[in-house]
């Protein structure tokens, strides 16, 4: 044992830094993605903004619901970690969401790809007509023609313009997004491209009772981002971050990480968003498996010798915890921040602890889940926006992205800072709330009485929102 952990000592201490030497000398120096510029998506109708009593008057219309279906709704709304400012569909404001129409459905995609796409190519100088990629992904609407068709339309892009249409990725889009765009400017030179990633609540809201399903409809809330990149290297200048290195990991082979995440109709045909006890499994798994290629491109080599003795352990469990995955690791010599999918409190919390980070480092996936709650794909920007928006963002740092989605995929990937940013974006109007004193719903005090088991004699129509249903409803 001894002699082989002198051997990989050995290795990793001359022939991989004149690896790496070599890389830097004969590599394709050329291949590069830059940043140019974000927009995150903020509604501008007060109408918008749900709190938790708002919340639970949407839910009070679900007239399939029992008490204890409503008890567990609440539970979950007052301890998701989601705050008092969030952002709801406007055809759920408006009381139809159980029976959209398509009308509604495009209104909102275009209320969010416009209003970003607008301030965008405004910030950035970039005429919509000089683009050269167009990659849309929104996971839970495909019309036709193709949202991305909207797009070229409103702004009358140029005939040769490649666009594409994602859909069915989940909270990880943004990545995939980028990472096609990355392989089309190895084929492209000096060429924009525009990436949208957002997602389609109002239509998909369930309307069951089954509580696997329920859950989306606390956790989601209105949002998006749209980005510009290029791989013009004369517009380095210009850009606010490069892309380092991204790596993918689809774990879809599994059936439980296939199931843990999916979209499908309950017993009573009601269309919904299932999301299973096994999710946090999966995450692991797949988390696993990305690090295995992503650490080696990114830590120095002390560091990969460690990795290489934590991988050994990685390969002996059978059932991996998502807080357990990377301990023993020091990420912190080959990143400086880490912004993380906010998809709620049990991955933050999870992702954290297994990584070994500090609150610090958790803070702005904390505080965006708790401003815009759980905006799937477009939930990374609300993250890096935040870090912006603090200034802690300097030149020469990295930032280590985290996404998970359904699939169930694990997508992964590493920025350099390119200049010192202090943008405050999206937070402006809300940075020196930020973070709260606490985070603990102010209502839990009122609604603590959910907990109580002793009340399970309780009926629905005798809680503080009787008042809100229809008279024959009754009793």
């Amino acid at each position: 044992m001894d002699l082989f952990m002198s051997t990989i000592f050995v290795i990793f201490l001359f022939v991989f830094p004149l690896l790496k030497l070599l890389n830097w000398l004969f590599g394709d120096r050329e291949d590069c993605c830059y940043m140019l510029n974000y927009e995150c998506y903020k509604p501008t109708a007060e109408s918008r903004v749900v709190d938790t009593e708002s919340s639970c008057r949407v839910v009070m219309r679900n007239r399939t619901l029992g008490w204890e279906e409503y008890k567990f709704l609440l539970q979950t709304i007052v301890s998701s970690g989601i705050g008092e400012y969030t952002y709801s569909p406007q055809s759920v404001i408006d009381g139809k969401e159980d029976c959209p129409d398509f009308r509604d459905s495009i209104e909102e995609m275009d209320d969010i790809f416009f209003s970003t796409l607008d301030q965008l190519f405004e910030k950035s100088g970039v005429s919509p007509q000089e683009i050269d990629i167009l990659v849309v992904n929104v996971s839970l609407l495909s019309p036709e023609p193709s949202l991305s068709a909207r797009i070229v339309n409103r702004y009358k892009m140029r005939p040769g313009i490649k666009s594409y249409n994602l859909s069915g990725m989940g909270c990880s889009a943004s990545l995939i997004a980028i990472d096609l765009v990355r392989q089309i400017f190895k084929v492209k030179k000096r060429a924009f491209a525009v990436v949208v990633s957002t997602e389609s609540l109002g239509p998909n809201w369930y309307c069951g009772k089954e509580k696997s399903m329920m859950l989306s409809n606390c956790l989601f809330r209105s949002g998006g981002c749209s980005m510009l990149f290029t791989n013009n290297p004369d517009l380095k200048h210009r850009a606010n971050f490069k892309l380092k290195t991204l790596v993918r990991t689809h774990f879809g082979s599994n059936d439980e990480a296939y199931e843990c995440c999916i979209q499908v109709e309950d017993d009573e045909g009601y269309k919904g968003f299932r999301l299973t006890k096994k999710l946090t499994k999966a995450a692991a798994k797949a988390f696993i498996i990305n690090l295995k290629v992503l650490l080696p491109k990114i830590l120095p080599p002390w560091e990969i010798l460690r990795y290489l003795l934590v991988s050994l352990r990685w390969g002996k469990q059978k059932n991996p915890m998502l807080e357990a995955v990377g301990q023993g690791l020091n990420l912190k010599s080959g990143v400086e921040h880490f912004c993380i999918h906010p998809g709620g409190r049990a991955v933050i919390d999870g992702v954290g602890k297994s990584l070994g980070l500090s609150e610090y480092d958790l803070e702005p996936a904390r505080m965006t889940l708790h401003r815009f709650g759980n905006t799937s794909a477009g939930g990374l920007w609300y993250v890096l926006g935040y870090m912006e928006a603090k200034k802690r963002l300097k030149k020469g740092d990295r930032i280590f992205m985290i996404s998970f989605g359904a699939g169930f995929k694990c997508n992964n990937c590493v920025w350099e800072v390119m200049r010192d940013l202090d943008d405050p974006n999206v937070w402006a109007d809300c940075m020196d709330r930020y973070p709260p004193k606490t985070l603990v719903n102010p209502f839990t005090h009122r609604y603590g009485w959910i907990n109580d088991q002793y009340l399970s004699f309780f009926r629905l129509e005798d809680c503080i929102f009787a008042s809100d249903l229809k008279p024959d409803k009754q009793h």
